[in-house]
Formats: structure tokens, C-alpha cells, sequence
């Protein structure tokens, strides 16, 4: 009877192979498929999930853009005005809110469900992926979109930003977020992120909002007054739902 020499026995473990260890995917042992065809099956899958964030976002963004263009109707009294009265419509959100919330949530949606994603199947343990989205996102809305928008103008053209002192804001909490990163990554507790630090970098998001309402308002806690000049007397300013006319006319 012979016996195979200690040193010809070769352990090959079927579960530890390239790629073995994603997160979702491979659902079945895939050891003994070729390399070529794992690519193509995967490169496949990724373009399907490409076109189903695309539908996605499209659908999402279309419902973003539907909210925000809400308006209400002002109801004007002017004797000189067929029926006595004049009717405005006017917009119910208020353009930086608007920006800041709603369609900055829904332009950042799909990169900020990856990090949540893999963060969740790695045992609260940071990856590659969180911070990869994050700052190549950041890198390429800050170069790519912003070159795209000035190369759409047309000739001889100009564009100018509508409110400075929200740029202003805007650009300051920019650098500072990346600030605060490195403080907490690098200087308040190196390598972890505290619950507390969490909370605090969440809260900076409706302050950022809260804060440049104020600069579009020129932080003025009041609504601006309007004169109207061009009507003599008292005017009466009705606000309410579209479709509906003011008690005065009904």
C-alpha cells in the first residue's frame, strides 16, 4: 500500500478565492468559474444597477422638482383691476431651502446609501467604499459640474451668483467640514468616530440650512416690507391654497 509523502498534500480552501469576500455578492461558491466569465457577469450586474439608480433618481428628482415648484396665490385688492382684484402667485419654498434639502438630498442620495451599506455589513468598521464615495463624489461635483456649467453658457453671455453672502457661507462650511474630519479622524479621537462626534456632524446640516436662510435674508429675522405705490390707499394681501378665492370674493 503506498503513501503520499507529508510535503505532496495540499490544503485548498474553496471558500477563499479573488473576490470571495463582498459584501452581497458572490451568493453562490464561484471557485471554479473562469475569471473571464466572473468579469462579465459582474460587469453586466453593474450596468444593471447603473440604469436602475438612473430610473431611480430620475423618478426621485422629478418628485423633488414637483414639490419645490408649489406655489400659492396672493390675492391683491385694486380697484383698477378687473374684478377689484389683482392675483400673484408666488413660490411656497424658499429657494436655498429648497437647494440645501430637497434636491441636495436627492443629487446625494445613492453615494450616501453606499457608505450606510457597507458600513452595516462590516460591523460598524469603516472600508474602502465610505470614504472613496465621499470624496471622489465631492471631486467631481466640484470640478467636472462646475466646468459643465460654465462650458453650457452660451456666447457672449454672462452669469452672476445671485446672493454672495450665501456663497460666502456655503464655501466656508465647505472647507470646514473637511476641517472637522480631519479634527475628529486625526486629532479628537484617532481612527474612531464617537457617537457624540456622529450627532454633532449631523446637526451641522440643518445649521448649515438654518444658517443660509438668514444670509439670503441678510439675516434679518423680519420679512422685508414692500411699498406699493402704484395703487392709492389701503391694500389688502390674501394668502391662500391655489384654486380657492379670497372670503372677500367669494
Amino acid at each position: 500500500m503506498s503513501t503520499i509523502p507529508p510535503r505532496m498534500i495540499q490544503t485548498i480552501d474553496l471558500y477563499n478565492y479573488t473576490c470571495s469576500d463582498g459584501l452581497l455578492i458572490p451568493a453562490i461558491n464561484e471557485y471554479t468559474w473562469s475569471t473571464g466569465v466572473r468579469a462579465f457577469l459582474y460587469f453586466s450586474g453593474l450596468l444593471w444597477c447603473f440604469l436602475g439608480v438612473a430610473i431611480i433618481a430620475d423618478v426621485f428628482m422629478s418628485s423633488i422638482e414637483h414639490i419645490t415648484s408649489k406655489t400659492s396665490t396672493i390675492y391683491i385688492h385694486d380697484a383698477s383691476a378687473p374684478g377689484g382684484v389683482r392675483t400673484l402667485e408666488v413660490k411656497f419654498w424658499n429657494d436655498t431651502v429648497a437647494n440645501l434639502s430637497l434636491l441636495a438630498l436627492g443629487t446625494s442620495a445613492p453615494e450616501c446609501l453606499l457608505p450606510v451599506i457597507e458600513i452595516l455589513g462590516h460591523n460598524f468598521v469603516a472600508g474602502e467604499m465610505g470614504l472613496g464615495t465621499i470624496v471622489g463624489t465631492a471631486a467631481y461635483n466640484l470640478l467636472v459640474i462646475t466646468a459643465i456649467c460654465i462650458v453650457v453658457i452660451p456666447a457672449g453671455e454672462i452669469r452672476r451668483v445671485k446672493s454672495i453672502t450665501v456663497f460666502l457661507v456655503m464655501g466656508f462650511m465647505c472647507v470646514f467640514a473637511y476641517v472637522w474630519l480631519a479634527l475628529v479622524l486625526l486629532v479628537i479621537s484617532p481612527g474612531i468616530v464617537k457617537l457624540w462626534e456622529a450627532i454633532v456632524t449631523l446637526l451641522m446640516f440643518p445649521l448649515l440650512i438654518f444658517v443660509a436662510y438668514l444670509a439670503q435674508r441678510d439675516f434679518h429675522f423680519k420679512g422685508k416690507r414692500v411699498h406699493v405705490k402704484q395703487w392709492p390707499g389701503p391694500i389688502a394681501i390674501e394668502t391662500v391654497k391655489r384654486g380657492h378665492k379670497p372670503p372677500s370674493l367669494n
